[in-house]
This record gives structure tokens, sequence and C-alpha cells, in this order.
């Protein structure tokens, strides 16, 4: 134990490859949380904008936070990815818990094992195991495909979305409107935060349940997405919604950041922060200069919704 906890990657910024170990790891890891946030999505009760649905950072790893556990009133259970120890806990406000390994495995294994522990602990509950948000998805409980768990690239992962937390802390601080927590979406698979106008926005055609709620108000939303396996590349992204005439037009920073049409984002490659001589500040600027684009051009209030004063 000891010499696992002297190997963690403490480096600032670390690097996220573009190689086998991280790829092929990245895959398994998004479809494990996806089984792990179907449960915490059926048990939840619902928040506005589906914020009920996202697992947040903590000093080991990703966490569902509290979840109550049904039919037991006054009791709840959390679920946390330990990147760390590199293991699966499940642990109740009762003093039970279950250990699983993160260890290369499949998708349907990992999914009948944590099932299991559920049950052990007596929390019943059942899911939809068909994943969320993937091109052709394989059901959870039969995939024997995705078995690929590198314990430094999983760490590394988690180590990069820390620093861009940090980040995004300071950037929700300047904004005294309503925004969302700093989140990371299981099924997208990205780390995200959003800030609000306060007003209305026009319905979406077309739009799903979940899709209307998230975009029932006007938004300037900002997030990192570690890629996949058609486009692999990690980026982080920012947009508008609805974005408003001349926001695809806007001069925002840093240089490398353009906007890409047809995901209606601007977008700035990971490896231009990493490699850049202040990343916070070079993420930070992009942060910004894509709201103010977005805020200014959508006429938000920004005297009413922007913090002017030092705290």
């Amino acid at each position: 134990m000891e010499q696992r906890k002297k190997d963690v990657l403490v480096e600032a910024w670390p690097a996220l490859p573009l190689v086998t170990p991280w790829l092929e790891t990245r895959e398994t890891l998004h479809l494990w949380m996806q089984v792990v946030g179907k449960v915490r999505l059926e048990l939840s009760p619902y928040i506005n904008h589906w914020w009920q649905v996202p697992l947040y950072l903590t000093a080991r790893g990703l966490t569902t936070s509290s979840i109550p556990v049904p039919g037991q009133p006054g009791q709840i259970f959390e679920v946390l990815f330990d990147f760390i120890d590199h293991q699966l806990l499940i642990q109740t406000s009762a003093g039970t818990g279950k250990t699983l390994p993160l260890i290369p495995r499949s998708v349907s294994e990992f999914y009948h094992e944590f099932m299991e522990s559920l049950h052990a602990l007596g929390i019943e509950v059942r899911i939809n195991p068909l994943p969320s948000e993937i091109q052709h998805p394989i059901p959870c409980d039969q995939d024997d495909i995705h078995d690929s768990y590198d314990a430094e690239s999983a760490q590394r992962f988690w180590r990069v979305l820390l620093h861009i937390q940090a980040v995004m802390k300071e950037f929700r601080g300047g904004f005294i409107g309503k925004a969302s927590p700093i989140h990371f979406f299981w099924g997208s698979f990205d780390l995200a935060v959003t800030r609000f106008s306060g007003r209305r926005a026009p319905a979406r055609p077309g739009a799903d349940l979940m899709t209307r709620e998230a975009y029932s108000h006007e938004v300037s939303s900002c997030g990192f997405w570690p890629g996949d396996s058609a486009s692999p590349e990690p980026v982080f992204y920012a947009y508008s919604a609805p974005e408003p005439v001349g926001f695809r037009e806007a001069a925002v920073r840093p240089d490398a950041a353009f906007y890409y049409p047809a995901l209606g984002e601007f977008v700035l490659r990971y490896e231009d922060v990493h490699s850049s001589a202040n990343p916070e500040q070079t993420l930070l600027e992009f942060f910004q200069s894509t709201y103010e684009a977005g805020a200014t051009l959508g006429r938000w209030d920004r005297a009413a919704l922007e913090r002017t004063e030092t705290v």
C-alpha cells in the first residue's frame, strides 16, 4: 500500500498521450461509469437541468455523492471511483460497504459484480443496461469486448480533471447569477460548468426530454471532453445556447481556439493548453473570452450577473 501511494502521479498538467493504454482504458472506464451513473440516476430525486445525474471530483477520484437507499428512509450510500488505490468503493450510512478492484475486466463482469454488491448491501435497483450517448452501444450486462484498465492512465486522467476543475472554480467565482456545479457527466463523459442569463430560452424543435430541460433557459457553457474512438483528441469546448448572431465570428482567446461549425462550439485542443507557458491562464482566457462573446452578443445583463468587487 505504501509503495502504491508513493507512485501517485503529481506532475503539473499531465499529458494525455494518444496511445493504446489510455485510449482503451478511456472506453472501458466510460462504460463502467455509465453503470454506476445509471444507478445514481434511477435512485436520486430529480433536480432541475438533470443535475442529479453527474459525478463529482474528490481527493481520490470521482464520486456519485449521496444516493438514497430505496425503502430505507434516512439511509444513503455513495459510490467512489478511487484512482489512487484503484478500487470502486460502495459505502453506506449504516456503516457497511463493498470494495471492487479496478483491474482489467470486461464491462459485463463489472456490471454483474457491482449489481450483486449493491444487492448484498440491501440496495435493490434495476437499470437500463444499454449505454447512453454512445454510437453502436452494447448492453453493459453483455459487453465482453471492452475490458481494459491501465492504472496509470486512469490516474493521469483524474489528475487532468483536477487541474481543469481548479480553473473552472476560479472562472465560476466571477459570476453571481445562476450557475451549475462543476460536474462530470458520465453519459457524454465530460467535465462542465454552465452559466445562465436568467431568461427562458426558445423551445428547441424535436428536443428530447433531457435536452428540453437542460436548455430551458439561456446558457453559456464550457467544459473538457477527453475524446472517443471516433475523435480521440481531447479538447476544451465552449458554446452559447441559443447561439447569438455573430457568435461564431467572435474573436476569442487564445489564438489556437477556433469555432467548429459541426458542433456549434468553440474548441481548444488540450495539447495547446498543456504545452502553453501558463496553462491555467490560457484556459481561463478561453473560458472567459467565449463567455464574454456570447453574453455580449446575446445581450445578457452582465452588470447584474458578474462579480465586480473583490471578496
